[in-house]
């Protein structure tokens, strides 16, 4: 029987409360609004991003993991609008000009790239690591071509872009190479 997502984050697994290293690494350099945190998972970017003083949004297909996020922001006291929905199937609509921040980590629907960059305001940033493969590698439907993720925001400023050489340290239990960018939508 396959693995779901409720299964994983039910059993312990992908459920690390560390937020990723490069939204560490944001805080501060960014003013506090609205911000969109996709496949969100047990929640450990929008509960970060919370404790700072955005207004977030976090969506993921797991129930699960949602209620984990949610015990997790409840114990916290935080107040985040968490939504169960189908990211694949278009449950979720992100509403266009509506965040300051996009947060995508570890999950790939390339048809949701156009939708991220629509529902940044001007100036808004995206914040994305994405598994990907190379020459030698096998590919596969969740991984991108080396370059690829840089290549979706080539419109956008790239304030950093970079893939890794060896399997991501990440602490969310990462067994392969990532692609890891924050790009800024350009003011018109």
């Amino acid at each position: 029987m396959k693995e779901t997502w409720d299964t994983r984050y039910a059993g312990g697994k992908y459920s690390s409360a560390e937020p990723h290293k490069l939204l560490i690494a944001l805080n501060g350099k960014l003013k506090a609004g609205n911000a969109l945190d996709l496949a969100c998972g047990a929640g450990r970017h929008a509960l970060f991003l919370a404790e700072m003083g955005w207004r977030v949004t976090a969506v993921d297909n797991s129930a699960v993991g949602i209620e984990i996020a949610k015990k997790r922001a409840d114990e916290k006291g935080l107040t985040i609008d968490f939504r169960v929905a189908d990211l694949e199937t278009g449950e979720f609509k992100i509403e266009e000009n509506a965040f300051d921040l996009v947060c995508d980590f570890y999950y790939l629907e390339r048809d949701l790239f156009a939708a991220m960059k629509k529902g940044l305001k001007a100036g808004g940033i995206i914040i994305s690591t994405i598994h990907i493969y190379g020459a030698g590698e096998d590919a596969g439907r969740f991984l991108l071509k080396e370059g690829e993720l840089k290549a979706f925001f080539d419109d956008f400023e790239i304030l950093h872009y970079h893939e890794t050489s060896s399997t991501d340290a990440d602490a969310g239990e990462h067994h392969r190479r990532t692609a890891e960018i924050i790009a800024q939508k350009k003011s018109v």
